[in-house]
């Protein structure tokens, strides 16, 4: 069922993963609200789908932090390379692993008419909050799984697919917040650009928790003068802006990073 884990290291977004817009890669692709969370259950069959334009606003939870996602990225050539459609399933509900499996990336290719769909996650974000316009979005079915679309990424270079530690430009028309208090996971690269975990994966490592997450540094090949730590937040850190593309990369267990500014 799952692709190759090239494909996954690049476009794991995330955004998130990571807004909706376009982006030139990862994912992660972010949800539609600060704060927002539905469950809808939908008895539809893995190759049926049906799309429907959102009109209201998901209910509010205190935080997204640890909440569980996954995605569909539907991958075709474009005139600056390659698209990917990403649709994410929060805050619809947390993907049940159940649900998950069920799904074909071959099959939902065929039904959609793109020539790959990727199948990202399981995820779960690490920022409290993301700030964007929900009026927009749009909403469809994959198997049993109600998902959003929240971005279209351009991959400008095909050839970077699968570099780790490389970032890349996605405009998600969003904003990040990580409120004061909590702990964040941090990457400084050897020119002193910082990057903050937007999302820890467990594509590649089935058990690895947030509890892990402190400890990672022992398990991550970082580029020559890069480091990796924890921080906790004296105050609320602001990452990106609906005006303002983001840099975002991803270390060699999937794991998503967004740059701070």
């Amino acid at each position: 069922m799952k692709q190759a884990a090239s494909l996954a290291v690049l476009l794991g977004f995330l955004v998130s993963c990571g807004g909706n817009g376009s982006a030139t890669p990862s994912t992660d692709a972010e949800p539609a609200s600060t704060s927002s969370a539905v469950s809808t259950t939908s008895e539809t069959p893995a190759t049926t789908a049906s799309t429907t334009v959102s009109t209201t606003s998901p209910e509010p939870v205190d935080s997204m932090r640890a909440k569980r996602y996954c995605e569909v990225l539907l991958l075709g050539p474009s005139t600056e390379g390659v698209s990917a459609t990403v649709w994410n399933s929060f805050p619809m509900g947390d993907c049940p692993e159940d649900q998950w499996r069920e799904l074909d990336g071959a099959a939902i290719a065929l039904e959609r008419g793109s020539a790959f769909a990727l199948l990202n996650g399981p995820r779960y974000w690490l920022m409290d909050a993301v700030e964007r316009d929900v009026s927009d979005v749009i909403s469809t079915t994959y198997g049993r799984i109600d998902m959003n679309q929240y971005a279209t990424i351009t991959i400008n270079d095909p050839s970077s697919l699968g570099q780790r530690y490389t970032p890349q430009t996605v405009d998600r028309q969003s904003t990040f917040i990580f409120r004061a208090g909590r702990t964040v996971y941090q990457l400084r690269t050897d020119d002193g650009r910082l990057f903050v975990m937007q999302s820890w994966s467990q594509q590649v490592d089935p058990t690895l928790v947030e509890e892990g997450l402190a400890s990672l540094a022992d398990r991550l090949s970082l580029p020559p003068g890069w480091t990796y730590e924890p921080f906790t937040l004296t105050a609320d850190l602001v990452i990106g802006a609906s005006a303002q593309p983001a840099q975002v990369l991803q270390d060699e267990l999937s794991n998503s990073y967004s740059l701070v500014d």
